[in-house]
């Protein structure tokens, strides 16, 4: 029989704590020593003391952040168990965007797996999901409801393309966040065989060559603003979602607007927001590929953390596994 109690891990003000090995996973607040899953801002802070990731979060960070980004840093490999005091950590990749990871903390023999966030898709620009099995399994739920069933990412991108074909006297003007889903979107489009200069607002060159620096192949980019008000048709633009509708886009005057994200699933959303092109084009594991994932790493107890945690907590527990949610704050879908 498995050991189910896991009272070293504690919520505290700035996120979750683990006490032996005195050091948090992810913290909303600044703090001595911290774990950090990914560089999207609502699991990457600014003002740690000492912070413990992949070579790519930590490079991420510090492009975003300046050198505010931490006072000190230690790369997390792959093939390496670094002791820190009493605990063991392991890392594996997570699947969600460049340098995810999740860690792997070991205790007294008894395995904590924090996935951070993930998906299990294969993803062009960033290692692919890695199960484990362990103890407990912190889960993310982001899209944590049956509802949510992700389409194949290439059939949506095929859909812009083949608007971009039928409206050649249009701009294409695509909401997409600036770390992780732009990178994807050109990529999956250089696959799939368009190869036309792919145009970026301001906001999402200084990522997007970062990218290009690490060998993530993303084509001929050019920022927008290279680009004269004359040639706007039949481009494809990709901006930050909230550029969509303020000022800056003003200057296109016949668009196709459109948006990628899981919640384009949403019809409500896609109203509101006022999109003609939704494309569901998500970097989390939809609801099938959480389950997936409880079966595969097959752990005795699950916390489910930022996302629809009640539905899948009902669910697990009816499925015989201890679970529970874990309520923690601080965390958007900035990188949704």
């Amino acid at each position: 029989m498995r050991k189910t109690n896991i009272n070293w891990l504690k919520k505290k003000r700035e996120g979750l704590y683990c006490v032996p090995g005195n050091f948090f996973i992810d913290p909303v607040l600044p703090v001595e020593k911290a774990l950090i899953t990914h560089a999207h801002t609502d699991h990457a802070r600014p003002n740690n003391k000492s912070i413990f990731s992949s070579k790519e979060t930590i490079e991420l960070m510090h492009l975003r952040y300046g050198e505010s980004y931490c006072s000190d840093f230690q790369i997390a490999r792959f093939d390496e168990k670094i002791k820190i005091n009493d605990v063991t950590v392991q890392i594996l990749p997570a699947g969600h965007i460049f340098g995810s990871i999740q860690f792997l903390i070991n205790y007294k023999g008894y395995r904590l797996l924090i996935s951070g966030d993930y998906k299990r898709t294969k993803d062009k620009t960033c290692l692919s999901y890695e199960p484990v099995k362990c103890d407990t399994f912190i889960t993310e739920a982001t899209f944590g409801l049956p509802i949510f069933n992700h389409p194949n990412d290439e059939s949506e991108v095929k859909k812009l393309i083949k608007s971009i074909k039928a409206n050649v006297n249009k701009t294409h003007l695509i909401g997409v966040y600036a770390l992780g889903k732009c990178q994807r979107l050109i990529t999956l489009l250089r696959n799939l065989g368009y190869d036309e200069t792919i145009y970026l607002h301001g906001a999402l060159t200084k990522i997007s060559d970062f990218y290009s620096k690490n060998n993530i192949k993303l084509g001929n980019i050019s920022n927008i603003s290279e680009c004269s008000r004359s040639e706007y048709a039949n481009k494809l633009v990709l901006c930050p979602p909230s550029s969509l509708n303020d000022k800056w886009s003003q200057k296109f005057k016949n668009v196709v607007k459109g948006y990628a994200s899981g919640w384009m699933r949403i019809r409500q959303r896609v109203k509101q927001k006022n999109i003609e092109l939704p494309l569901i084009l998500s970097d989390h594991a939809d609801w099938g590929e959480i389950l997936k994932t409880v079966n595969d790493v097959n752990p005795n107890e699950v916390l489910v953390t930022h996302g629809r945690e009640e539905a899948l907590v009902h669910y697990l527990t009816k499925k015989n596994f201890k679970s529970s949610a874990l309520n923690l704050i601080g965390f958007e879908d900035e990188n949704e």
